[in-house]
């Protein structure tokens, strides 16, 4: 009797019979999730004809509590799902049920293969309306004039900094930002070239090229570097070049059809890329915040000092400030501050009163979801 031709054991057909009856459960309940979704559609429109479907904070609140009931099953079961792999899942069923009360599209800045595409998926779910563009200006454009729900726009990396172009968007921008995605970079080098000796040019976008400085200099000494709009566009002129490589992410590899011919090229291994969700409205606290400004400071000795004063005060813990000049008079600057809290937070709220009053110009960008993968 052949390997196809064996007859299964009493004891396989009866763990597949409870894998088919798990299968069964498991569809019947996204079907009545969505279905549920659906209903709130009908029930918020019945109120407001401009109701927001989409809830940041709501979304953070159901995954964080899926990540905490995931680990006490896990223990109960000693359960093989790890809470990321959780979280993941979960966010898959919440895109669809989202997409059930609204089709919503989200810009990025493309084409498509971009490590922010990356992040799009992993914030919102594949089942949105991906629309690429090409600079992180038209990711704003495209939200401010409703031709996307949302956009999302990398603001820092680990290694390399805060991304200056995202901040001066938000300069003259009246967006606000409703959540924040962390997505680990992992680069590879894409080639047709027969081998890393074939490879005489190198495209990447600027900050890919500062994240694989020395592997560059290890391993390809003596080829050229070329600056690329995005990684993906770095992708596109390797694939119809053989003696060109891209540094691009595994996914480009896979959409533009071109071999991988080292990975894992980035410098540090903990490199990590934060993008900022950005839209129209504001939203609710979830229980676990970040809240960023803009804010001014005279020009005058000790000002900082005076600015950040009222956080201290009150005991409002600020994790980031960026500068970044004013353009209006020289050797003036506005900093970006992201501070732990939400704007409805007393304290927070009094700390911020306090700032703007001390300073010569104050923006509030936006209070959101502190990351939840």
């Amino acid at each position: 009797m052949s390997d196809k031709q064996q007859v299964d054991s009493p004891e396989l057909i009866e763990l597949r019979s409870r894998i088919d009856a798990c299968d069964q459960k498991i569809l019947r309940l996204i079907q009545e999730r969505v279905l549920v979704a659906a209903e709130i559609a009908k029930a918020k429109l019945a109120v407001d004809a401009n109701a927001s479907f989409y809830r940041p904070e709501r979304e953070a609140q159901v995954l964080r509590r899926v990540r905490e009931r995931n680990g006490l099953l896990r223990d109960q079961l000693n359960g093989l799902v790890s809470d990321d792999q959780m979280v993941r899942l979960m966010r898959e069923i919440m895109s669809i049920s989202l997409a059930a009360e609204m089709p919503m599209s989200v810009a990025y800045l493309g084409p498509e293969g971009t490590y922010t595409q990356a992040a799009v998926v992993k914030h919102f779910g594949q089942a949105v309306n991906s629309l690429d563009v090409k600079t992180i200006a038209d990711v704003f454009r495209l939200v401010e004039q409703g031709k996307a729900h949302f956009g999302v726009v990398p603001v820092e990396n680990s290694t390399e900094g805060v991304i200056t172009h995202t901040l001066d968007c938000f300069a003259t921008s009246k967006l606000k930002v409703c959540g924040e995605v962390q997505l680990p970079i992992n680069h590879q080098l894409l080639s047709h070239a027969d081998g890393l000796t074939a490879v005489k040019k190198v495209y990447a976008h600027p900050q890919a090229l500062a994240q694989c400085r020395n592997w560059i200099e290890r391993y390809l000494p003596d080829a050229e570097i070329f600056s690329a709009s995005s990684n993906a566009e770095a992708a596109i002129i390797a694939s119809k070049d053989e003696t060109v490589a891209a540094i691009a992410s595994d996914i480009a590899a896979k959409i533009y059809d071109i071999a991988i011919l080292a990975s894992g090229i980035e410098d540090e291994r903990n490199n990590t890329t934060r993008f900022l969700i950005i839209g129209n409205d504001s939203y609710a606290a979830s229980g676990e915040d970040k809240t960023t400004i803009m804010v001014s400071a005279p020009n005058k000795v000790g000002s900082l000092f005076e600015l950040l004063k009222p956080l201290y005060d009150v005991g409002v813990d600020m994790s980031r400030i960026e500068s970044r000049p004013s353009r209006q008079t020289n050797w003036e600057y506005v900093f970006f501050i992201d501070l732990i809290g939400h704007v409805d937070d007393p304290k927070v709220a009094s700390a911020l009163a306090e700032l703007e009053s001390k300073s010569v110009y104050f923006k509030l960008i936006g209070s959101y979801p502190v990351g939840v993968l």
